[in-house]
C-alpha cells in the first residue's frame, strides 16, 4: 500500500471518498507538497467510527515550523474550531494545527521526522499489516472497541494482548512478515476480548 499516494482514497469506502472530497477542497495536497503530507489514522485503515477526525502528518525540519505554522494559519485560520499550538511530542518540537470542515474534525501534525519514521505512519504500517493478517474477525474487533470509547492503538493493544505504553509496544511488531503476524493473532482469539 503506498499511503503517499492519497489517490488511493478515490476508491475506498464510501467514508474514505469523503475524506478525498473534502481533503481536495481544503487543498491538502497542494497546500502542504513540500512537507510530504500522509492521511494516517483509523480513516485509510477502515476501522473508524462516525467522531474519527482526518489526521495529516507532515515532514516539517524545526528551522521551518514558523514558515509552517503561517501557511496553516493563512490556509485555514477561518474555519470553525481553528486552533494552532507548538508542542513537544516525544521529546520532538511539532505544529499541531486542528479545524472543522465538510463533517470532519481535521488535524495537521508536522515535525522534523520523515513522515515514515513519524509514530502516526509507523502506526499505520504495523496496524494494516495486522489487519491484514487477522481479516474481517479482527477489523470488527478493534472498531468495537473503538465504539466503546477506546483509542486505536490502546484497542488493538488490549486485542493483542501487548502489556505497557500501548503506542510504543504495538511498534514492537513491527517488521514482523505477515506470516508471523497471522501466527501470532492465530494464538489470540478477537471474540474473547470483546
Amino acid at each position: 500500500m503506498n499511503w503517499h499516494d492519497h489517490r488511493y482514497l478515490a476508491t475506498g469506502s464510501p467514508r474514505q471518498q469523503q475524506a478525498y472530497a473534502v481533503l481536495l477542497q481544503l487543498g491538502v495536497w497542494h497546500t502542504l507538497r513540500a512537507y510530504s503530507p500522509v492521511l494516517a489514522g483509523t480513516i485509510p485503515l477502515g476501522i473508524d467510527t462516525p467522531t474519527s477526525d482526518l489526521d495529516v502528518i507532515c515532514e516539517v525540519p524545526d528551522n521551518e515550523q514558523p514558515r509552517f505554522a503561517a501557511l496553516l494559519h493563512r490556509a485555514y485560520a477561518h474555519l470553525a474550531g481553528y486552533s494552532l499550538r507548538h508542542k513537544s511530542v516525544r521529546g520532538q518540537s511539532s505544529v499541531v494545527c486542528g479545524f472543522e470542515f465538510g463533517g470532519f474534525a481535521v488535524e495537521v501534525f508536522g515535525q522534523g521526522r520523515p513522515v515514515r519514521q513519524q509514530y502516526a505512519y509507523r502506526h499505520l504500517i504495523v496496524e494494516h499489516a495486522l489487519l491484514q493478517a487477522g481479516g474481517a474477525a479482527w477489523l470488527e474487533a478493534v472498531r468495537a472497541l473503538k465504539l466503546q470509547g477506546l483509542k486505536t492503538e490502546p484497542a488493538f493493544a488490549q486485542l493483542l494482548q501487548l502489556p505497557g505504553d500501548p503506542y510504543e509496544a504495538l511498534l514492537t511488531l513491527e517488521g514482523k512478515s505477515s506470516e508471523e503476524l497471522a501466527t501470532y493473532l492465530a494464538s489470540l482469539s478477537p471474540q474473547k476480548q470483546k
